[in-house]
């Protein structure tokens, strides 16, 4: 088998140090100039339209069809419930704001990761990496996978019910093939991202528009008495809380790939601002839609609630509103892998990760190596978790981290004060978001120790991952010799070598 150093000379890279060098189709002529250069990187082809398309299409998946539910039955009462969703829809346009600062004084991809080590160092950038690699991305995946897999076999098990092996089946099929695409073109990605962004659209306005006409036809008998406190409990808030946030996350996905995005000074902000105008107004009118046609016993005993809604208002065209939520779900499961991805390949560029995955496909210019390191893991929780546990096992890491994330950029506002910063939020944003994120994040403890005591232990799992594979650098020269044909056998195999 050729070694690295064959692999590299015959596409032309030099990748001594791990840097790279322009890879040439021609070599230079007497005169010492190039006459032809094609660069092995990763290009600007996001635009503003494909940024809105990145965000919309991330932040409306499963989220908005799973977790009514959730926040109905934690937050007590219908009333309580949309409050919460209006709640939850301001709270995200704060932590966009804070995101769209950092992305303009911090340009590079990575997301949380990046910024956490700008702001704190590799340390605790370290922990969030492994606690992402581990827990929080492939327990994601794996949430908004299983949704996509209900959905996508309601109308051939309809009036039955699904099987869970083939729900985990079908889910294992679209977390491939997704995988597969991400690997194969960015720019065919970012279509079908605005493609399937504009199919989520169509499927909220199929719920919104007949909701919205029988609620101005008078429909309100389950809007009385909306806000009950009987089943109220404050203990539940954190968990419709966390419910929320997740049908909302996907503000932040576009700061992970800011080294791609077209002029980020300017698309980055205006690309959240207008995706969250548009995701907070659909989301609240799409749960008073739900409540008009369905009462709270309903939505709380139904498997899928836009499926029950459907059945309710289309009788037999209900078929179709599976699929477009199917359609809804595979998107942002497009847009998750597109995204994350990146953090890895900033990661290992770093050094904090396999030097592989820092490499780029010498023909198709994408990420290879790093597009598929969540696929084992995320086929794993797949497989062993549900839904319900799933979404409050991660999301006390994930709005850790997040407050984390926001703090340091508090903190680059006293220790970096000359760093520039094209769009600066007033500072009581930033502050309220922190607030918001610790006080849910330490109640969450107490909601749901055990998810939430499993979360935390990951994490601190970091803190010795850390020195070992990375303070440490003396390692044995048998280890060293493994890691070193690791790396040389997937760049030869997957035909990547080191971006610019």
């Amino acid at each position: 088998m050729s070694t690295t150093s064959e692999f590299t000379q015959r596409t032309g890279q030099n990748t001594e140090n791990g840097q790279k060098v322009a890879w040439n189709e021609n070599e230079a002529d007497d005169g010492g100039k190039v006459k032809h250069e094609k660069k092995v990187v990763l290009g600007k082809k996001v635009t503003l339209l494909r940024g809105v398309s990145i965000i919309i299409g991330t932040t409306i998946g499963g989220g908005i069809f799973i977790a009514p539910k959730g926040i109905l039955k934690n937050s007590g009462n219908i009333g309580m419930s949309l409050v919460m969703w209006i709640g939850c829809g301001v709270l995200s346009l704060l932590g966009a704001l804070s995101y769209a600062e950092l992305g303009t004084c911090i340009k590079k991809s990575g997301g949380h990761y990046t910024y956490i080590l700008e702001a704190f160092g590799p340390q605790i950038a370290f922990i969030r990496l492994w606690a992402d690699l581990v827990a929080i991305r492939p327990a994601a995946m794996a949430v908004i996978s299983l949704a996509f897999g209900q959905y996508i076999l309601e109308p051939l098990f309809m009036p039955c019910v699904i099987p869970p092996i083939a729900v985990k089946l079908a889910t294992a099929i679209g977390v491939t093939s997704v995988m597969y695409l991400n690997s194969m073109s960015v720019t065919w990605t970012t279509r079908l991202q605005t493609f399937l962004t504009v199919c989520k659209l169509l499927a909220i306005l199929a719920i919104i528009v007949p909701g919205m006409y029988q609620l101005f036809k008078g429909k309100t008998e389950n809007f009385q008495n909306a806000f009950d406190t009987s089943q109220m409990q404050l203990s539940g808030l954190p968990l419709a809380f966390y419910s929320g946030m997740y049908a909302y996350a996907g503000w932040f996905y576009l700061n992970f790939v800011t080294e791609e995005v077209d002029n980020p000074e300017r698309t980055v902000p205006l690309a959240i601002c207008i995706s969250m105008a548009v995701v907070t107004c659909g989301y609240v009118l799409i749960n008073v839609a739900y409540y008009t046609v369905i009462s709270a016993e309903e939505l709380l005993a139904s498997p899928a609630v836009a499926v029950t809604f459907a059945e309710k208002m289309f009788g037999k065209l209900s078929i179709a509103v599976p699929v477009f939520v199917a359609l809804s779900c595979y998107g942002s499961m497009n847009g998750s892998v597109f995204a994350l991805s990146r953090t890895f390949y900033v990661a290992s560029r770093e050094g904090h990760l396999p030097r592989v995955l820092s490499m780029i496909h010498i023909h198709r210019h994408t990420p290879l190596a790093a597009v598929f390191i969540l696929y084992p893991m995320t086929l794993l929780q797949l497989f062993v978790g549900d839904i319900y546990s799933l979404l409050n096992f991660m999301s006390f890491m994930r709005w850790l981290f997040i407050g984390l994330v926001v703090l340091g950029l508090i903190y680059l506002r006293y220790t970096k004060p000359d760093l520039p910063r094209p769009f600066k939020v007033p500072l009581f944003i930033p502050v309220l978001f922190c607030l918001t994120c610790f006080t849910m994040v330490f109640m969450s403890l107490y909601s749901d120790p055990v998810n939430t005591g499993i979360g935390f232990a990951i994490s601190l799992t970091g803190i010795p991952a850390y020195f070992i594979f990375i303070y440490f650098d003396q390692r044995p020269k048998w280890l060293q010799r493994a890691l070193d044909s690791f790396n040389r056998t997937l760049q030869i195999l997957l035909m990547v070598v080191p971006g610019e």
